[in-house]
């Protein structure tokens, strides 16, 4: 099923608020953006490793700080992700200081919008205003990883997407991951805020049957899986 094509699944339903996840939800990644993220990687550490080991070495952590960041509830954030790496490479991560992360995060980041992830479905613009005409309020809840929350910010703005939610919300910035409660109780306090809706009236939507269903489930939403 995409993404609520219509809003049209809500009829009969009470539903005041709906909480995005992203990726895999709203937008994918840009199959162009991994590949050369990587070779940045090789060449700004000067990585002696073929390309190819490089890569694998970055798949790998990858998955398993999500796995971990899911089963903890906390955040592993970028810089340490890239350090895990750098580590089992063989890479001296004494000589490494945080002016040279940042750095290199900058670089990613310009690769990143040259190489912009795309929308799951391309009526995004106009499900999301259908939604808010309908007097539903919005927010995005995203557990991050490579890509850091004020990247994504920018993102959703510069493509006329952020100005539908009332708020965002993502790992590195509060230091919980879904499906860690403590994350989704950050959504209520902010929807309290907006509108006091109570627990039975938001939906979380996202593709992940941990993080975003059971864990939104467990803090007393409802819950929408998505199968991209």
């Amino acid at each position: 099923m995409e993404i609520i094509k219509s809003i049209d699944f809500l009829e009969g339903l009470d539903y005041k608020h709906i909480s995005f996840d992203l990726w895999l939800t709203l937008i994918k990644s840009n199959p162009n953006y991994k590949s050369k993220r990587n070779q940045l990687f090789k060449e700004f550490f000067e990585i002696g490793y073929d390309i190819d080991i490089v890569s694998q070495k970055v798949r790998y952590y990858d998955v398993v700080c999500n796995s971990i960041n899911e089963k903890t509830g906390k955040n592993i954030n970028t810089d340490e992700i890239y350090l895990l790496i750098l580590s089992s490479l063989g890479y001296d991560v004494n000589k490494l200081n945080k002016k040279m992360l940042d750095e290199f995060y900058k670089e990613t980041e310009k690769i990143f919008f040259e190489n912009e992830p795309v929308l799951i479905n391309s009526n995004t613009h106009q499900i999301l205003n259908d939604l808010r005409n309908e007097g539903i309020t919005m927010n995005v809840l995203s557990n991050t990883g490579f890509i850091k929350g004020s990247t994504l910010r920018f993102f959703l703005d510069k493509n006329n997407l952020g100005n539908f939610f009332d708020f965002q919300i993502y790992s590195d910035e509060c230091n919980y991951s879904k499906p860690n409660v403590e994350i989704f109780k950050l959504v209520h306090d902010r929807i309290t805020i907006k509108n006091r809706s109570p627990k039975s009236q938001v939906l979380h939507v996202g593709d992940n049957l941990i993080a975003d269903c059971d864990g939104a489930k467990a803090f007393g939403f409802s819950s929408f899986h998505f199968k991209n």
